[in-house]
């Protein structure tokens, strides 16, 4: 009995996924739950477990494509039939120990066989013997076949035929399979070790070898070697799926919706770096960063200007109860935005802690779609990339993100005299629907009161 498996809900409401990365290939034997391939939604890279255990007979779909909840994944053949499955490949095989006399006796009895494509040494379809064949008449070897004694483990037809046509020895692959078994992966890495030529790797091996004119027996009347043309790369076509095509539709959608404006200020940022400072020396265990300061500070923000807590829908305008805040971080797959749910109802040190876990998710690429998603204000900190400002895209259906820049020595007037102090940029982009300049201005100088003077905090808390 085979059982497909279908591309299952995700939740989140996604309905469809890209896949990233197949964990196995045909003709694996796999076990319930085994992780079997990599998707990715709009919103996170997700391990897919087939709930089936068995031998895959098919693949129902290529890295790369695209796929919508309930369409097929995988099938399955279940163990009894696995064994079938076997056998059926195995068909005419000379299995280790079987002599010559007794593969005879089966030709001499007249009962038809079919080429074969599972254990043992064989003889392969005609089309397969005249492709090696072709082969052999422009490589200065045969390659040699695996006798009985030495036979070769491979239950996946395709396995063969991949290996057949790239002319790979199957005898001198290295099998990583259960029991022996050489899987694709093998073969693609025979293939990309340069552990096989085909024909066209031949000739130029041979056009290498074949000893090159000398300068002394050249003509003295011949005309210099005309140059080679430069070519032109190609063009690079990469699809926008997943991540990638959640992030362009919603910030398309940002672009085309909202009525965006940025106000900008140069803030002295020392005393912020030695409250940092002080805190490491107070509390080391806590690991609070800059980071979680600056978030700190915004929340304190948003409680004080709560109308850039919101959201536009329809004719309203939706202020937020509780402050879910979202940060902009790099992942593997792109930019994300991870989300500290309920960060008004946390002390600095969680604050400190829930960005480093969220920041480590998004490094190693394991979070999940629900922690990113629900956010209802962003902090952007683009510093880490060297620059100073940003006119950035609003992280669609929010209302605003605070943008901090890089922090470096600057000469500033602090207390009456000219000094080298630690200067950084922050900018405010806002939709000017939920607020006229005066309210983004006085969140933008809230903040930037609070990165100089970190005592201001106190007041609010």
């Amino acid at each position: 009995m085979t059982q497909v498996f279908r591309l299952p809900d995700l939740g989140e409401g996604l309905t469809e996924a890209t896949v990233v990365e197949w964990h196995v290939a045909e003709g694996d034997t796999v076990t319930v739950d085994q992780e079997v391939v990599t998707v990715e939604t709009a919103k996170a890279a997700v391990e897919v477990p087939c709930p089936y255990a068995g031998v895959v007979t098919t693949l129902h779909t290529s890295a790369g494509s695209e796929l919508t909840v309930g369409e097929p994944l995988i099938t399955v053949a279940a163990l009894a039939d696995a064994e079938a499955y076997r056998t059926e490949e195995m068909a005419g095989a000379v299995a280790p120990g079987v002599s010559a006399s007794s593969g005879a006796s089966s030709e001499s009895s007249g009962s038809p066989e079919r080429p074969l494509v599972g254990y043992g040494a064989s003889e392969a379809p005609r089309r397969s013997r005249r492709r090696r064949a072709a082969s052999a008449e422009s490589q200065p070897a045969p390659i040699p076949q695996a006798t009985a004694a030495q036979a070769v483990r491979v239950i996946s037809p395709l396995v063969r035929k991949l290996a057949a046509d790239a002319g790979v020895d199957l005898a001198t692959i290295t099998p990583t399979g259960n029991g022996g078994v050489i899987r694709r992966a093998d073969v693609e890495a025979a293939l990309a070790g340069g552990g096989a030529l085909t024909a066209g790797h031949v000739e130029s091996a041979a056009s290498a070898s074949t000893p090159a004119a000398t300068p002394a027996a050249a003509s003295p009347t011949s005309a210099p070697a005309a140059a080679s043309p430069i070519s032109t790369p190609a063009d690079v076509r990469i699809p926008i799926t997943g991540i990638r095509k959640a992030i362009a539709e919603k910030l398309s959608t940002s672009r085309r919706t909202i009525p965006d404006a940025t106000t900008w200020v140069d803030v002295d940022a020392t005393e912020l770096l030695a409250t940092k400072d002080a805190l490491k020396r107070a509390r080391p265990s806590e690991a609070i960063g800059i980071l979680a300061l600056l978030a700190r500070i915004t929340v304190a923000g948003l409680r004080q200007f709560p109308e850039l807590n919101s959201s536009v829908e329809g004719e309203e305008i939706v202020q937020r109860g509780a402050i879910h805040l979202g940060f902009a971080a790099q992942s593997p797959r792109g930019l994300v935005v991870p989300v500290v749910h309920d960060a008004h109802a946390m002390t600095t040190a969680e604050l400190a802690a829930a960005l480093r876990d969220l920041t480590d998710g998004a490094r190693e690429g394991r979070l999940t779609p629900a922690q990113l998603t629900g956010g209802t204000f962003t902090l952007n900190n683009y510093g880490v990339f060297g620059v100073d400002g940003s006119t950035p895209i609003i992280n669609h259906p929010e209302a605003a993100m605070l943008g901090v820049g890089r922090i470096i020595d600057k000469p500033w007037a602090h207390e009456g005299q000219l000094a080298l102090r630690k200067v950084t940029q922050l900018s405010f982009t806002f939709d000017h629907r939920v607020c006229d300049g005066g309210t983004a201005g006085g969140f933008l100088r809230y903040v930037a009161d609070c990165v100089e003077h970190p005592a201001v905090l106190l007041a609010g808390m």
